[in-house]
């Protein structure tokens, strides 16, 4: 395999973000293999050029997760689509990548990451931190340095412990990785104002345009901008720090009307394959945590899902039936 991979993560209601990761990433590193990873199961109707702009297109199924389905039941969405990225890790490493790069499926690429290249070489991970510098006004750090020691100091992880449990001390894959730089060495932090520019860190990088067009944070070149939460209803925290500057709405705006580019009907009104029982009713997140913490249920039933007796869901709307209610 060798060489740099880039893969993502996500469900088919991400698809037309995830087609615009892959436009702008084979437009800024076109030396660079592409890889999708599908958390869900195919739509019958998808045709088969929806996933052209991918190098490499994988199952979590095919992950060889042990028990998938009893696995994949401990989880809402979010969890399933950041708890795959660890075993996606070894994967592509096992393989023979030399180096992998994770991006979320809503992120757009707008000049090469070299990191690799240049300050890293030597590194083991890279982690890229959601805040630079210290927020002036209590608003703002609130918002921005607080929800950061909340839900994790860096943008992502690979690890383990893939729970949307911040009372804990655990979000997704993410809260985790601020003990990496103490835990493992070969740990560097880029401290680059282009990497991870995003909501929660507008109060503190300005976007601007150079004369020749190309996108600048801060003065230096924008690698790559998370558009998280970006929607037909607008994003609160971007409207509330971008005031003023207008080359951020017009960032926004192009990457609206990139998605609807790539928007293919099929595949937005797919529902997550794994988000009800096989009848079609909803899993309550309170079942899940149950499945979660009960190892006799593991032992029990094999595959959660499925209805009818002698399963989960008989044993539930037999034992637990409040779990099964709104």
């Amino acid at each position: 395999m060798g060489g740099t991979i880039c893969f993502t993560s996500f469900t088919f209601a991400y698809l037309s973000r995830a087609r615009v990761l892959a436009e702008t990433l084979k437009a800024a590193h076109p030396d660079w293999s592409l890889h999708a990873l599908i958390v869900d199961e195919f739509p019958p109707a998808l045709d088969a050029e929806a996933l052209a702009p991918f190098d490499a297109v994988m199952r979590a199924s095919a992950l060889g997760i042990p028990r998938f389905r009893a696995w994949m039941f401990k989880h809402d969405l979010v969890e399933a689509c950041t708890a795959v990225k660890g075993t996606m890790l070894r994967h592509l490493l096992a393989a023979g990548a030399e180096h992998v790069v994770y991006l979320d499926p809503d992120i757009a690429v707008f000049h090469g990451l070299d990191l690799l290249d240049r300050d890293f070489a030597d590194a083991s991970v890279v982690l890229t931190p959601h805040q630079l510098e210290p927020n002036a006004g209590l608003g703002a750090t609130r918002d921005n340095e607080l929800a950061s020691l909340r839900y994790g100091i860096y943008n992502l992880g690979f690890l383990r412990a893939c729970y949307d449990d911040p009372a804990n001390g655990i979000f997704t894959d993410q809260k985790y990785c601020d003990l990496a730089p103490a835990m493992f060495d070969g740990v560097r932090i880029a401290r680059d104002p282009g990497c991870n520019v995003a909501s929660w860190n507008l109060s503190r990088r300005a976007i601007t345009f150079t004369p020749d067009g190309a996108l600048t944070a801060n003065g230096m070149p924008l690698g790559f901008y998370h558009f998280t939460k970006i929607g037909s209803v607008g994003d609160v925290m971007t409207e509330r720090y971008a005031r003023g500057n207008t080359e951020v709405f017009e960032l926004v705006n192009w990457y609206k009307r990139r998605v609807a580019h790539h928007t293919l009907p099929v595949a937005d009104a797919w529902p997550w394959s794994y988000a009800c029982f096989d009848t079609g009713e909803k899993i309550p997140r309170r079942l899940r945590l149950l499945w979660r913490q009960r190892a006799d249920l593991h032992a029990a039933f094999d595959d959660p899902f499925v209805t009818g007796a002698g399963t989960l869901h008989d044993w539930i709307r037999r034992e637990r039936p409040a779990l099964l209610g709104e």
